[in-house]
């Protein structure tokens, strides 16, 4: 087993607390004492359950991560301890002791201007690990021989008998693991060998692991009265980043988010208003960035008016989905560009501008289930889709076994061919290809779209029909034009005199 001992950033105290600044937890309603800690959320810890699902917190000192099981998955252990520097909260600019791996000692190490290493320790079992932590963050000397030289200090169950050990001359580990351990238990109690047993790893040690909840909602009392965006955004980027590490640890992408304010007024200028509001964010695939998501909440937050002052706020996930973790695709992933600082990703630029210039103003296409060419597929706001590929399949011939068929290009409105003989043209006579397929009118059917099935352009404008139609669709060559789309008419009660069969042009191929 492979143990680390990861610090928790120091938290400020209740004096160090100015008015106008947010408490470090989010569920903070009340300060601790005079120059007491102020606790820790639980959310403060999820973000290394992305790295191992055995997290254990050791009170507000440290946390443990056994990554025997994980370290493979990130490209070795030097890899993850980079992960863990670069994802790990940052830690103060003015640590209080060296910093490095504690099998090579201490190292004094200058802190860089952007973000300054977090001290870390390791061993095979948590509680050596944590012992090499602790002396670490106290600056003291890594002893050679491990882990009969660790000071009796740094085990935790050893503080009630350190005055009586050190006047019976033991001071380490191995001093003390060395004594006949009948006398030990009968002086010191039996917890304090249970303790030495397991630090040592000669019995299992059952931590009480880090969990995260099922669902995701976090409230958080504002340090003061927010009356704008802005200050709502900033209040909710604490919510965002524990968002972020809660979706990281499931692997999962948010797919719709909450974010709701409580008013402190219940009456503006006589007019009743409701205690809450929510605002709803929708993004059309699974994400985890913090950047994205805190972008398209300014964008939402900004056509918002606030009602009221805001004094809580509350940010919920209401749709999440597993991520993607491979692509057969050739080109890119999307939003490989972004995170190379390029550009932004297509559905972020979607979410975006549907956020700032309304729904209906960004559509796309979407597929129905119809079998007229005219009725396959109509404009809806983009927002509104879903996402997935099912234009992709349709063009794939997943559809149906004749899509491949189809053409790339249809007219708005079919235009009536003229005739050689039994033969339609278009820029010179046509020779038919592949076909017939057949397709019935939907004559049981009223609205726009079988209205606009049933016009068709014979050369003297546009012509309303009646009756049933059914199409024969070919795929024909034209000398000039390359291959088209057409397709035979057949009416079943034409009129006296007419021709039963009309040829019309339907899609052009690019």
């Amino acid at each position: 087993m492979h143990w680390i001992a990861w610090p928790l950033p120091p938290t400020p105290t209740d004096s160090d607390v100015s008015p106008g600044v947010a408490l470090p937890s989010a569920t903070a309603t009340a300060t601790a004492g005079p120059r007491q800690p102020l606790p820790q959320a639980p959310h403060e810890h999820w973000w290394a359950l992305q790295f191992t699902p055995r997290v254990a917190k050791v009170e507000s000192e440290a946390l443990l991560l056994e990554v025997s099981g994980t370290e493979r998955l990130w490209g070795g252990r030097e890899a993850l301890l980079a992960q863990l520097q670069l994802r790990s909260p940052p830690w103060p600019a003015d640590p209080p002791a060296a910093t490095g791996n504690p099998s090579q000692g201490p190292v004094q190490q200058e802190c860089p201007a952007a973000r300054c290493p977090t001290p870390f320790a390791e061993a095979s079992t948590s509680l050596q690990a944590l012992a090499l932590l602790r002396l670490q963050l106290a600056g003291q000397p890594m002893p050679r021989l491990l882990p009969d030289g660790l000071p009796l200090h740094t085990l935790t169950a050893l503080h009630p008998h350190l005055p009586s050990l050190a006047r019976m001359g033991c001071r380490t580990w191995g001093a003390l693991r060395a004594l006949p351990r009948d006398g030990v238990a009968r002086r010191l109690g039996a917890a304090v060998l249970l303790a030495l047993d397991r630090a040592y790893g000669d019995i299992a040690h059952n931590h009480a692991w880090v969990e995260l909840p099922e669902r995701f909602e976090l409230t958080a009392e504002l340090p003061a009265l927010a009356t704008s965006a802005d200050a709502l955004l900033w209040s909710a980027s604490r919510l965002l980043s524990a968002l972020q590490a809660w979706l990281q640890a499931r692997q999962q992408g948010v797919l719709a988010l909450e974010l709701a304010w409580r008013h402190d007024l219940r009456r503006v200028d006589g007019v009743a208003i409701a205690p809450w509001h929510a605002l709803p964010v929708r993004t059309a695939q699974p994400t985890h960035e913090l950047a994205h998501l805190r972008r398209l909440l300014t964008e939402n937050l900004a056509r918002t008016p606030l009602a009221a002052p805001a004094n809580q706020i509350t940010l919920r996930a209401l749709e999440t989905a597993p991520l993607p973790h491979a692509s057969t695709s050739l080109l890119p992933p999307d939003g490989s560009s972004a995170a190379d600082g390029e550009g932004e990703a297509w559905h972020q630029l979607v979410e975006r501008l549907s956020a700032r210039l309304g729904a209906g103003q960004v559509q796309s296409v979407t597929l129905l289930a119809d079998h007229r060419p005219e009725c396959m597929q109509r404009w809806q706001p983009m927002a509104a889709s879903a996402p997935g590929g099912a234009l992709a399949k349709v063009l794939q011939g997943e559809h149906a076994p004749e899509a491949v068929l189809w053409p790339t290009w249809l007219l708005r409105t079919p235009q009536r061919l003229a005739m050689q003989g039994h033969r339609p043209c278009y820029q010179g006579p046509l020779g038919l290809l592949a076909g017939p397929h057949r397709f019935d009118a939907a004559w049981w059917e009223e609205g726009s779209c079988a209205q606009q099935a049933d016009r068709v352009d014979d050369g003297q404008g546009l012509q309303g029909r009646s009756g049933l139609v059914q199409r024969d669709y070919f795929v024909a060559l034209s000398p000039a034009a390359g291959r088209v789309w057409i397709f035979r008419e057949r009416l079943a009660h034409a009129p006296t005199g007419a021709s039963r069969d009309r040829w019309f042009l339907q899609g052009l191929y690019a």
